[in-house]
């Protein structure tokens, strides 16, 4: 088995489960036994190791390969160490079939901290060590949820000339991603006895006009928005909550929405355009936030000289772009020019039974490796 392959069965054996989606105190919670356990490793291999607390027992792990002479220029390699939760304790024992290996977290995003530690660690030993370059391994915490641990590197002014963030996009550039708006629109009424309806407001009823404009008119209108990497932007009513019980008119509905975004869309855009199109079709809710941080979209400029040396590398003639959301916009909001990267397949992350192939993990091990000594 190859060290990329057993670190990775060994990651997938440690659970490390956003706490967001697990009850308070489950042992499944957090990223510190990760962090305690790459610690050591890279502390081994000669890095110099850096833990940086992001809440309490939930830190990002920072391992630092130092030039051979002055440093120039900074890479950094960023994949998330918590990953989702899941229901069978199956998900978190590693399993090896038909050249896949299975268990939570092994494309989402263990497959890519294993390529990206293991091709660091066999740089630390190599001759062709960078003699100007600092190559920085940054395992963040809380990606899943609120994306704590890049905002905290970049919060404490954390600089680099190019991260590579860890995501599956099956070997493939991307230096673009959507964006990610969560809101929620409340529709007041009036309660009534559901035996004199129409002595009352039905919230729910009037709320369902707003679903349907949401789902019909503007899903629409969204589609003749075009990027060329990104395609159109998007809307889903996620969930919808009113009313108490049958023979009550209810007062109250509340709907949440996923809106992703590409570049050139602010949230103050989207929530100016969704009031507007509200009042243009004489309908009313109030608008309600449900991150307090942003999570905007990611475009890096391909013509960036580390962004077309890391193409050149790998062999790819352009970027690609992601439908999701990951940390790579966090840090390029902090003025860390971001690409992702990674083995695995999205359609796999967060999946009943995630799996990543092993052959994909050693190719994505050797380009990396590949890229790093190709450094000055």
């Amino acid at each position: 088995m190859s060290q990329a392959a057993k670190l990775l069965r060994e990651l997938i054996a440690l659970p490390s489960v956003n706490p967001a989606f697990l009850p308070p105190g489950d042992p499944r919670a957090g990223e510190q036994r990760v962090a305690d356990f790459l610690a050591a490793i890279t502390a081994r291999a000669g890095l110099d190791v850096e833990v940086q607390e992001v809440f309490p027992l939930r830190a990002n792990l920072l391992a630092r390969l130092a030039p051979w002479g002055k440093t120039r220029q900074r890479i950094l390699l960023a994949p998330h160490l918590d990953t989702v939760g899941g229901e069978s304790p199956e998900i978190f024992r590693p399993r090896e079939k038909h050249g896949r290996l299975h268990g939570r977290g092994a494309c989402d995003t263990k497959g890519s901290v294993a390529a990206m530690l293991t091709a660091l660690t066999e740089l630390a030993r190599s001759a062709r060590r960078p003699g100007q370059t600092e190559i920085v391994f940054a395992g963040l915490a809380d990606e899943e949820n609120g994306q704590g641990g890049s905002r905290a590197l970049v919060a404490k002014g954390f600089k680099a000339d190019l991260a590579i963030v860890g995501e599956p996009t099956r070997l493939q550039i991307v230096t673009a991603h959507k964006g990610d708006l969560w809101l929620q629109l409340e529709r007041r009424g009036k309660a009534a006895h559901g035996a004199r309806p129409e002595l009352g407001r039905n919230a729910v009823h009037a709320m369902a006009r707003i679903v349907d404009l949401f789902e019909t008119d503007y899903a629409t209108a969204l589609r003749k928005r075009a990027h060329p990497l990104l395609g159109h932007p998007t809307i889903n009513v996620g969930s919808i909550a009113g009313g108490s019980q049958p023979n009550i008119v209810p007062d109250r509905c509340r709907i949440s929405i996923d809106r992703r975004t590409i570049p050139g869309e602010t949230e103050a855009r989207v929530r100016r355009e969704i009031q507007s199109l509200l009042r243009k079709h004489k309908l009313s809710a109030k608008l309600l936030n449900v991150r307090n941080a942003p999570c905007p979209p990611l475009e890096t400029n391909s013509k960036l000289p580390l962004v077309k040396q890391f193409l050149a590398n790998v062999g790819q003639a352009k970027p690609i772009g992601a439908d999701y959301f990951c940390d790579a916009a966090v840090l390029a909001g902090g003025g860390i020019p971001s690409v992702v990267f990674g083995p695995g397949d999205i359609a796999q992350a967060h999946t009943a039974d995630e799996w990543i192939s092993l052959r994909q993990l050693e190719q994505g091990t050797r380009m990396l490796l590949r890229f790093l000594q190709s450094l000055p």
